[in-house]
């Protein structure tokens, strides 16, 4: 294994591996139209299942992920696209865009830190998991900040994604959503980029209006942690 992980070639053969997997579970989704088997969802479990049996580290991975890293940024900024089509309903709708990012940023963080310590979790695992709906770069230099755990952040950063893209269909039916800016906004603030995602797959309105409540999320986000340790 110490041979592999020193291998110039390994974050090549792991972000094919990645890609690889998420293919799966593109091609898994569109078999089944499952809503629970999201790709994302899929690609994980069979990276993780493949690291158990081959005996493959964390470490060892990162080394080979930080090609996927590099990525994320550029991966994000693309949701500018939509958002430039959109730009004439952003104008019109401005105010309501921006309240409900604001309201919904504050509201996601300080519940998800109260309900921590209403079960007994650790003050720092609870700062952790604040930053949740804000997307992985910002995410954690938002923990860096509160004195979280940002390995911890991360994960959480995940589960939120993946569980938003799973259940955001059965949430809108439920509550009976069918407005596009308020589909698009409370997808943005609540399940950051991989959300956004499914939010294209819904409409070009609803992917512009999420890209642009991800963006202000994460701006929201980073002055409500400079301020957090005041009130916690």
């Amino acid at each position: 294994m110490e041979l592999i992980s020193d291998s110039p070639m390994l974050p090549i053969a792991i972000l094919g591996i990645c890609i690889l997997a998420y293919q799966i579970g593109i091609y898994i989704y569109k078999k089944t139209n499952v809503q629970l088997l999201n790709p994302l969802f899929v690609a994980i479990v069979l990276i993780v299942c493949g690291m158990q049996v081959f005996d493959v580290s964390l470490d060892t991975f990162n080394k080979g992920g930080t090609v996927i890293n590099i990525l994320l940024c550029p991966a994000t900024i693309m949701f500018a696209l939509p958002m430039y089509k959109e730009r004439q309903t952003i104008r019109k709708n401005i105010v309501p865009i921006v309240v409900g990012t604001v309201v919904g940023s504050i509201t996601s963080m300080y519940s998800i830190y109260m309900l921590c310590l209403a079960m007994g979790i650790d003050k720092q695992v609870a700062l952790s998991m604040a930053p949740k709906t804000t997307t992985a770069a910002i995410a954690i230099d938002i923990s860096n900040i509160l004195g979280g755990i940002p390995a911890l952040t991360v994960a959480s950063v995940i589960c939120t994604g993946i569980l938003g893209t799973m259940l955001i269909p059965f949430a809108l039916k439920f509550f009976r959503i069918n407005h596009s800016i308020a589909v698009g906004i409370a997808i943005g603030t609540s399940s950051h980029a991989l959300g956004s995602s499914k939010a294209i797959e819904i409409g070009e309105t609803e992917g512009a209006l999420a890209g642009i409540a991800v963006v202000v999320t994460g701006l929201v986000s980073v002055v409500i942690a400079l301020f957090m340790p005041m009130f916690v």
